[in-house]
């Protein structure tokens, strides 16, 4: 596959810089020393970062053969997703393994029952789902998540809360008979990387001991931070590492895809260039999980052209709360395949109830009033543009995990494609290691 936007022109953007993994070398956790390029002023990406305040890396080529990929297929299920129909979605979804999103942690370390993740896993629905996943041969792991500077540096400046999680977390585990535990740490200040590794490691001990065969995984993301805390959660002894493949656009981004093979736009960071970052840090490919968004993102734009500019904040679109889009007769969204996406173009609510129109031809999509995308904003005389990743798009991408030889990909989230024709399709095909065509690192 060539790769867009990767020759001396992109280089331009990165400047020499010191990879922010380094301040974990003190702790013994990496060694890697900054890569040099071309002088220059870095790409500002809109990737979250973390606090990190470095410029951006080039990362490099991956060198060596790729190991065989594993085709393994992690799914996440937010408790927003879990109702009375999952169940059956699961029965028919093959998946390796789920992570049940969420539960998390009081101040004082100890499981917080109040919250509605946990309500909702531990009800009769969540019961189900649990079920459903067992009865087809499928994992299921409980997904910790912790979010915010502020609660992470509290949580890791207090070994007696790490202690108590470790055990309520572990007897949770337990007690809902599960398979292992996703660690899922977002904003985490840059220099709490090996405390941050040092708890996997703890963790992952407890874990094994009162649950011989359960398995600990991480979540990461894509960008500098992210894959330091994937390689300090590999050396403390993840058993797989899912690289949150989405994210690299945002609502204050400009439109395009959220998980871009490669970029329209000249920014660096994308997911060849995330698997590069990975790879160049010691990840392991084969407990490495590409991470991949089944949602996408609508954005009120100038244009319905692909790459119009966006007049306000975009905000996520999910394809199970607009299937009637889908139904619309006239719609026929545009392929983009650099970046390999989906997109759709329709005028604002005002303009559209106004004319009852399809969009131009020249927009390479088709809507109308009855099409207008959930969550869009209303502008009059504007247009809504949707970008978003279905089969055809998520085939090359997949293809690249099979390429850089991974234990397989995974996805944000199981149930955003309910309804909707091809996802479960293309998800067995990947699992049974069927992709049509692998595309070159």
């Amino acid at each position: 596959m060539i790769r867009a936007g990767r020759g001396p022109s992109r280089r331009r953007l990165i400047g020499p810089i010191v990879l922010v993994a380094a301040l974990a070398v003190g702790a013994g956790v990496l060694s890697l020393q900054g890569r040099g390029g071309t002088t220059g002023t870095p790409g500002q990406s809109q990737t979250p970062t973390s606090g990190f305040s470095g410029g951006v890396v080039d990362p490099g080529p991956p060198t060596g053969p790729p190991p065989k990929p594993k085709h393994e297929v992690y799914g996440f299920i937010p408790y927003w997703e879990m109702d009375a129909d999952l169940p059956d979605h699961i029965r028919q979804t093959d998946l390796t393994t789920v992570g049940l999103f969420s539960v998390t942690n009081s101040t004082d370390g100890s499981l917080r029952t109040n919250q509605i993740g946990y309500k909702r896993i531990t009800s009769a629905v969540g019961e189900s789902i649990i079920s459903a996943a067992h009865d087809r041969g499928t994992r299921v792991e409980i997904v910790y998540s912790s979010f915010g500077a502020q609660k992470n540096r509290t949580f890791y400046d207090r070994p007696k809360a790490q202690a108590r999680w470790i055990a309520d977390i572990v007897a949770f585990v337990a007690a809902q008979k599960l398979d292992g535990i996703n660690v899922d740490v977002e904003a985490l200040p840059p220099d709490l990387v090996p405390a941050y590794g040092a708890f996997v490691g703890e963790l992952r001990a407890a874990l094994v001991k009162q649950v011989p065969k359960a398995q600990l995984s991480v979540a990461t993301q894509g960008n500098e931070v992210g894959a330091a805390m994937a390689a300090a959660a590999a050396q403390a002894g993840a058993d797989r590492i899912f690289l949150m493949g989405y994210d690299y656009r945002v609502g204050g981004s400009q439109p395009g895809a959220t998980s871009p093979i490669a970029r329209t736009d000249g920014e660096p960071k994308d997911l060849v260039w995330s698997l590069d970052l990975y790879a160049a840090l010691g990840v392991p490919v084969d407990r490495t999980i590409l991470g991949l968004p089944l949602y996408g993102m609508t954005w009120p734009v100038v244009g319905p052209m692909v790459g119009a500019s966006s007049t306000g904040r975009g905000t996520i679109w999910v394809p199970r709360q607009n299937l009637r889009v889908f139904q619309a007769p006239s719609f026929a969204p545009t392929y983009e395949p650099t970046e390999s996406v989906e997109f759709y173009s329709v005028p604002s609510s005002a303009s559209a109830a106004s004319s009852a129109r399809p969009a131009p031809s020249s927009a390479s999509a088709a809507g109308s009033a009855a099409a207008l995308p959930s969550g869009s904003e209303s502008q009059s005389g504007g247009w809504n543009a949707v970008y978003y990743d279905s089969p055809r798009s998520l085939t090359p991408k997949l293809a690249l995990a099979d390429a850089r030889g991974l234990a397989g990909a995974g996805f944000w989230a199981i149930g955003y494609e309910r309804g909707l024709p091809g996802y479960t399709e293309l998800i067995a095909t990947f699992k049974a290691g069927k992709l049509a065509s692998t595309p070159t690192p």
